[in-house]
């Protein structure tokens, strides 16, 4: 795809909750954010520390220009920012907030329909790096492939205890995200991918 010339107006900032996670609403943004090729840069960059457009299309198997058009379409989102020292086309980009929440809007249909399109793209990405790992495994030290798990489990609760949980396993994560600078991840460290999700079950036989 060619580059294609942005709007340079950034995206309204919609501020920050109580955990320090920029919070977006807006279905522009999300929209932006729901696509798999910058899914993939954003894990790029966070693995990386900063990527330039050429390094991008290096690992991604893509164009600069490609790149360079998605990163400018991230960074007019907030998701991504020039880093020091960026020069013309060489110009690297770093991740501009540590953790975002994305909460759309259930009484705005455009809402609801882009945050639906970004859920779908994240686990259509999950599921992909799943796939990766699984054809990938056995070049990973034994102890790295004892490590990895998947884990589900059915559970009752009330939607202020599934709320809690969702927050509490955002809390374990975060405590990571320091070591996004490399000069802070102690020896022995990999970049390692977590997801996890909840949701109500689709009534069948009894509902219950």
């Amino acid at each position: 795809m060619p580059a294609k010339k942005q709007d340079p107006s950034p995206a309204p900032a919609e501020g920050l909750d109580a955990k320090g996670r920029r919070v977006i609403t807006d279905a522009k943004a999300m929209r932006a954010m729901a696509h798999p090729t910058r899914l993939a840069l954003l894990e790029l960059i966070r693995s990386e520390g900063e990527i330039t457009a050429s390094h991008a299309a290096e690992l991604l198997d893509d164009s600069p220009g490609n790149m360079s058009w998605h990163l400018q379409t991230l960074a007019k989102y907030g998701f991504i920012e020039e880093a020091e020292g960026a020069k013309g086309r060489s110009r690297p980009w770093k991740i501009a907030s540590l953790s975002n929440r994305f909460r759309s809007s259930q009484d705005d249909p455009s809402s609801l329909a882009a945050g639906q399109a970004l859920q779908m793209t994240v686990f259509e990405r999950n599921y992909e790096l799943m796939r990766e790992w699984w054809s990938h495994q056995q070049s990973f030290a034994r102890e790295w492939r004892d490590a990895a798990f998947m884990t589900d489990s059915i559970c009752y609760v009330t939607p202020e205890e599934m709320a809690e949980l969702g927050e509490q396993l955002t809390d374990l994560l975060m405590q990571f995200n320091y070591r996004l600078d490399e000069s802070l991840r102690p020896e022995g460290t990999i970049a390692v991918h977590f997801n996890a999700a909840a949701h109500p079950l689709v009534p069948k036989g009894s509902g219950r």
